[in-house]
């Protein structure tokens, strides 16, 4: 949709994505700050054996500096002190409450915790990657990053990462309690001494093929597709549009893809590297870039099919 009444694209050279970049930077600053003060409330338990207090310092330290770098282009670049004002001062509040020098304190685990650091680090990644992306390589190039739906998108994008150990153990606790019983061990011993690379393969395909059936069923089936109609009411396409999804959505296609892996075996190494390379290209499939993936459409679902797929045709 690209209508009279979007926002203008921003160009590069007048400030403001600069000035924006600040802002973004300094809000991930302020949060890693709030998630080093209170990491039983606001981390993941089971991302944090995977962490190192010292790269975290250091991104939190990097964010910081480039927050006031790009406040400073966008006071250059457009003599308009409110973008990069903005962003210093939240970056200025994330140093007085400890900035990347904040003590970690002992905590004891609460009963529930919001991941305010997997939303925090997955946005860093994704901006990097996917900002550029989109900026240079666009396959509509009148379409603005703040177009007129970003708000709706950058709340679904959040309530599911700061939810995702809560939609956890709605998928896991079931498959847990139905098929704890069945025997499996046998085949968990056979699945476990397979190669890593190999294994990781296996499970790309058994969570597709279980994935793709019940796509198809969210768009066959009347009662399902009124779930999975909120994800295709999206009118601009970018990268964060992809996170527009009902909660049955997500926690129906996370358990046709996660319990198969789950109930033949599969090493936790090999479901966190499935679910990083799932999330990432469910990602990439809605950006909006004209980047050609050559003989990889064949493969995997690109932004070339993607944006056919979320076509307003009654047909598709």
């Amino acid at each position: 949709m690209n209508g009279k009444n979007q926002p203008r694209r921003l160009r590069v050279g007048e400030g403001k994505i600069s000035g924006y970049l600040s802002i973004l930077l300094a809000i991930l600053s302020l949060g890693g700050v709030i998630c080093f003060h209170f990491p039983e409330y606001f981390t993941t338990p089971d991302f944090r054996a995977f962490y190192s207090v010292d790269i975290l310092r250091t991104i939190l330290f990097s964010c910081l500096v480039f927050s006031f770098g790009f406040a400073l282009f966008s006071f250059l670049l457009s003599r308009k002190i409110v973008l990069g004002g903005i962003g210093v001062l939240i970056s200025i509040l994330a140093i007085v409450l400890g900035g990347h020098s904040v003590e970690v304190k002992d905590f004891q685990q609460s009963i529930f915790s919001v991941s305010l650091d997997w939303l925090l680090l997955d946005i860093l990644i994704l901006t990097i990657i996917f900002i550029p992306l989109e900026l240079f390589f666009p396959k509509r190039a009148d379409q603005t990053k703040l177009h007129l739906e970003w708000k709706t998108d950058l709340v679904y994008f959040s309530i599911s990462h700061l939810l995702v150990q809560l939609t956890a153990v709605a998928v896991q606790s079931p498959a847990e309690l139905i098929f704890n019983d069945y025997g499996l061990d046998l085949v968990h011993s056979k699945i476990s001494n397979i190669p890593f690379f190999l294994q990781l393969m296996m499970a790309i395909l058994v969570a597709d093929l279980f994935q793709y059936s019940i796509h198809r069923l969210f768009h066959t089936n009347r009662f399902l597709w009124r779930f999975h109609a909120v994800h295709h009411s999206i009118r601009t396409i970018d990268w964060l549009a992809g996170s527009r999804l009902h909660i049955v959505d997500i926690l129906v296609t996370r358990a046709f893809s996660y319990i198969p892996l789950y109930v033949l075996g599969f090493s936790m190494q090999v479901f966190y590297a499935y679910v990083i390379i799932v999330a990432l290209q469910a990602v990439a499939a809605h950006a909006n870039t004209r980047i050609n993936f050559g003989p990889l459409k064949y493969l995997i679902v690109t932004p070339q099919y993607h944006h056919w797929h979320h076509a307003d045709d009654p047909e598709h």
